[in-house]
């Protein structure tokens, strides 16, 4: 049996073993983006809302840096966090350099742009369809941004789930401002890139593992959501053919 095959069956083991080492690191990955996924999505759903059916001057150059931001390399991402978080930065005072909180924020700021561009693009669609319906009944900039996104909230769930799997699946960023420290901030895949930097394959495999199973659950949900989403919007149609 070759080393491949040696490495992905010790994996197995310890992953179905329930190994106290590789679960920490899961659930420790978990935590940080499932809290960045929160910042993120509160803010980039109301500033995605509000920017689709809002009309200034400004608008066109502000869509195009919001756009350019989904490029940015996490490791940029990171570079500017750990400036603003070293004791010569404007947020030295809060000490959080290398620990936990230092990772969510820079995937918060890492998904933000991500969140605010697709449901900036979901709503704005909605608002096309039939927004010209609300503000003809009154309803004004900030309200009809909130009634659309709410009617459209099938849609932005997709959008939530997206977040959640780029955050998961991010190292630069957390690997700078984290420190990959052993026990407090390494996550999954700061640990995959340190252990097989360390020969050590069966536990950087296992953790791949699990990162893949996270992603493919992910995307099963997606594809679920869209689906339930065409079913319920083919069960409107039919409802309204038989009323009229």
């Amino acid at each position: 049996m070759n080393t491949f095959s040696d490495s992905v069956l010790t994996a197995l083991r310890l992953v179905l073993s329930g190994d106290p080492a590789l679960w920490s690191v899961v659930f420790r990955s978990l935590a940080v983006s499932a809290m960045a996924c929160v910042i993120a999505c509160g803010l980039g759903l109301l500033l995605g809302s509000l920017l689709a059916v809002s009309r200034f001057r400004g608008r066109p150059v502000l869509l195009t840096l919001l756009n350019t931001f989904l490029a940015v390399p996490s490791v940029v991402v990171g570079l500017v966090v750990y400036l603003l978080l070293s004791r010569s930065g404007p947020l030295g005072f809060l000490g959080w350099l290398f620990s936990f909180q230092a990772m969510v924020l820079a995937q918060s700021l890492l998904v933000l742009p991500l969140v605010t561009a697709l449901t900036r693009q979901v709503v704005e669609d909605a608002d096309t369809s039939h927004g010209e319906q609300l503000r003809s009944l009154g309803a004004r900039t900030a309200m009809r941004s909130l009634l659309l996104a709410w009617d459209e909230r099938y849609a932005l769930l997709t959008v939530l789930i997206t977040a959640f799997g780029r955050a998961v699946s991010e190292v630069g960023a957390v690997m700078i401002v984290g420190g990959n420290i052993d026990g407090f901030t390494r996550v999954m895949t700061t640990a995959i890139a340190l252990e097989t930097s360390k020969g050590d394959l069966p536990l950087a495999l296992g953790l791949g593992l699990v990162l893949l199973s996270v992603v493919l659950l992910l995307n099963s949900l997606v594809s679920l959501l869209r689906r339930w989403r065409e079913r319920l919007d083919t069960g409107s149609q039919n409802g309204a053919v038989a009323l009229a």
